[in-house]
C-alpha cells in the first residue's frame, strides 16, 4: 500500500473523529437551552440532538461543495493530502482543548484555520483562494453580529405578543415549544457541521486522485460524517451545555424558544447559501440578543467576553498550529 492511500485513509479516519467530537463539542450548544430549562432532560435531549443531526448531516452538500474548494485548491497541492491531515490534528486538538474547560469555541474556526495555516505553511499564501476564503470568513464573523440583532428582535416581539398572560402557563407552554425548537436546532446544526468533515474528505480524496474536480460528495462520505456526529452527540456535552445554557443568562423557556428559532434561522439560511458558519457564535449570540431584550443586566456579561476572546483567538491559533504540525510532517517527506 502506498503513501498516499494511506495518508489519504488518516484523513478519512481522522475527519471522522473531528466530526465525531464536533458531536459533543458543539451539538451541546444545540440543546442547551433545552437542557437548561428543563424542558427536556440531558439524556433525552441528548438523543433527539443526535437523531435531528443525522437526519440534517445527509440531507444537504452544499456547505461540503464550497469548503472542499473555497479555501484552497486541492489541484494545486503538493503533498495536499498531508496538508489536509495536519489540519485536522490541530482542529481536533483545539476542540479538546476548549471542550475540557467547557468553552463554547468555534469547530468551524478551528477546521477553517487550521487548513489555511498549514497550506500557507506548505505552499505560501499564493496557497489561499482569497476570494472563496474572505466569503467564508465574512460569514463567520458577521453571523454571530446578526445573530444578536435577530435574538434581540425575537424576545421583543415575544414580549409584545405575550405581554398579558399569565408566567406560569406561558412556562408550560413553551417548556412543550422548545421539544419542537431543540430539534429544529439539532437538524440546522446536522446541515451545516457535519458538511465540513464532508468537505474536507472529499477534498483529500480530489487531492489524491481519487475523484474529480467535478465529482459530488460521496454518499458513502455523507453517511459517515452524518454518524460520526450523530455518536458524538450521543455520548452529550453536559460542560459546553453549562456554560450556554446558564453561565450566559438565566434562561427561562420563552427565552429558550426564541433564541433556538433566532439561531435556527441564521444558520440554516446560512447552509442554503451555501457557507459554513459556526453554530457555537451564532447559538451564543442569539442568546446574549435575548438577553439584552430581556434584562440587559441579566446576562452575564463577562462570561459573553470571555467566549468572545475565545472566539477571536480561535482562527489565528489553529492556522499556527496547522502550519507547526504541516512543518513537522514536512521533515519525513
Amino acid at each position: 500500500m502506498n503513501t498516499l492511500i494511506i495518508v489519504t485513509v488518516l484523513v478519512v479516519i481522522f475527519a471522522l473523529l473531528f466530526d465525531f467530537i464536533n458531536g459533543f463539542h458543539d451539538t451541546a450548544n444545540a440543546i442547551a437551552t433545552a437542557v437548561s430549562t428543563r424542558a427536556l432532560s440531558p439524556r433525552v435531549a441528548v438523543v433527539l440532538a443526535a437523531s435531528m443531526n443525522f437526519i440534517g448531516a445527509v440531507t444537504f452538500t452544499g456547505v461540503a461543495k464550497a469548503l472542499a474548494k473555497d479555501i484552497v485548491d486541492p489541484f494545486s497541492l503538493t503533498n495536499g493530502s498531508f496538508i489536509i491531515l495536519a489540519a485536522l490534528i490541530s482542529a481536533i486538538i483545539w476542540n479538546l482543548i476548549t471542550w475540557y474547560f467547557g468553552i463554547p469555541s468555534s469547530s468551524s474556526h478551528a477546521i477553517i484555520g487550521s487548513l489555511a495555516g498549514a497550506a500557507i505553511a506548505a505552499a505560501g499564501f499564493s496557497a489561499i483562494n482569497y476570494n472563496g476564503f474572505l466569503k467564508i470568513i465574512k460569514a463567520l464573523i458577521f453571523s454571530p453580529f446578526i445573530a444578536i440583532i435577530v435574538g434581540y428582535l425575537m424576545m421583543s416581539l415575544f414580549k409584545l405578543l405575550f405581554k398579558n398572560l399569565n408566567l406560569y402557563r406561558t412556562n408550560k407552554s413553551f417548556r412543550r415549544v422548545q421539544i419542537a425548537t431543540a430539534a429544529l436546532q439539532a437538524f440546522t446544526h446536522g446541515t451545516n457541521d457535519a458538511q465540513k468533515s464532508m468537505g474536507i474528505i472529499t477534498m483529500a480524496l480530489i487531492s489524491a486522485g481519487f475523484l474529480s474536480g467535478s465529482d459530488g460528495v460521496p454518499l458513502w462520505v455523507r453517511i459517515a460524517c452524518a454518524v460520526a456526529m450523530g455518536l458524538g452527540t450521543s455520548i452529550g456535552g453536559y460542560k459546553i451545555i453549562k456554560t450556554v445554557g446558564g453561565k450566559i443568562m438565566k434562561i427561562r423557556p420563552v427565552n429558550g424558544v426564541a433564541a433556538d428559532l433566532s439561531s435556527a434561522l441564521i444558520i440554516f439560511g446560512a447552509t442554503q447559501i451555501h457557507l459554513p458558519v459556526s453554530t457555537t457564535h451564532v447559538i451564543s449570540s442569539s442568546i446574549m440578543g435575548v438577553g439584552a431584550a430581556q434584562n440587559a443586566k441579566g446576562v452575564h456579561w463577562g462570561v459573553a467576553r470571555s467566549i468572545v476572546i475565545t472566539w477571536v483567538i480561535t482562527l489565528p491559533i489553529s492556522a499556527l498550529a496547522g502550519a507547526a504540525i504541516f512543518s513537522i510532517f514536512k521533515l519525513f517527506l
